[in-house]
């Protein structure tokens, strides 16, 4: 998934979009200018009755994250959720399979993998964040539960061996104790978003003290050691603003957004990729994506 170009932008990774007018994942080659190109796409994927997913796919339609890990035994995984209701762990690149997967409901909108083979999910309606005991296998229904209102992001911390999540009004840190059979969820941390309305949560690839953080208004690094929120970072001044669904970098550096756009297909929903330092764009007609992840295992 790696490209190479000669200059500040020596590699790069895959850009993944979650996009709700295909309703698929699919992954965007970023050296390439234009992606409604055939050669743009690097990979895709949708549930499907053949990949396991016969009895879920009333879940499936509007794809809202998406990340990509390593699995505690060797192997990739896709980790997916959708805001009709379905949270999945997918084998990647093969797609082939069902690893773990479930109709969650609460209008899932981030999950992360943990490194135990359990999976971590947000839920906007549902008020909450749980961890699935998806190591005990593909139809695994227990899970540990904390109440979160407007839970939208979830992203694990191997530094501080914390699950981040963020919600409406905040910031929290979970410790995730128990078995890998029947967690349980502590909070250990809390701070408040400077504005409201928590929406995204990714690692600033480069600095494992940092977070990204998106709210309703604003787009924030927060400093997880001296417990601050900054607007003070490079290239701020075209990152930040409102209605801002995701956000993340490059190694390089590159910055990588979604905005939502009026004239897709929903109101939340954007056809371009927003990049930064420097800036650039990619469009594709048709395009409603929600989210764009770079396509890096790494947590941080």
């Amino acid at each position: 998934m790696m490209k190479a170009e000669t200059g500040r932008r020596l590699h790069e990774y895959g850009i993944a979009v979650t996009d709700q007018a295909a309703e698929r994942i699919s992954v965007y080659d970023p050296m390439i200018n234009d992606w409604n190109e055939s050669g743009a796409i690097l990979w895709s994927w949708a549930p499907s009755g053949t990949n396991g997913f016969a009895e879920l796919l009333h879940g499936w339609g509007l794809p809202s994250d998406v990340k990509l890990r390593e699995g505690r035994a060797g192997g990739t995984y896709m980790v997916v959720t959708d805001s009709r209701g379905l949270a999945a762990i997918v084998p990647y690149p093969s797609g082939d399979r069902r690893t773990w997967g479930a109709i969650v409901g609460g209008n899932p909108h981030a999950a992360e993998l943990l490194p135990d083979g359990n999976i971590a999910v947000a839920a906007s309606a549902g008020g909450w964040v749980r961890v699935y005991a998806a190591s005990q296998g593909p139809d695994a229904a227990d899970y540990a539960e904390y109440s979160l209102p407007g839970a939208h992001g979830v992203l694990w911390d191997p530094r501080l061996r914390l699950l981040w999540a963020v919600g409406d009004y905040d910031l929290i840190a979970l410790k995730v104790v128990g078995t890998a059979e029947s967690p349980v969820l502590e909070e250990v941390r809390r701070s408040r978003l400077p504005t409201d309305w928590g929406h995204d949560l990714f690692a600033v690839y480069g600095n494992t003290d940092k977070l990204w953080i998106t709210t309703h208004s604003h787009v924030y690094q927060y400093d997880k050691s001296g417990d601050r929120w900054s607007l003070s970072y490079e290239g701020a001044s075209g990152i930040d603003g409102r209605g801002v669904k995701s956000i993340g970098n490059q190694p390089s550096g590159l910055v990588v957004k979604t905005s939502q756009k009026a004239g897709t297909k929903y109101a939340w929903t954007t056809d371009t990729v927003d990049m930064h330092v420097p800036n650039d764009r990619r469009t594709v007609a048709g395009g409603a994506f929600y989210k764009a992840r770079v396509w890096c295992s790494d947590y941080q």
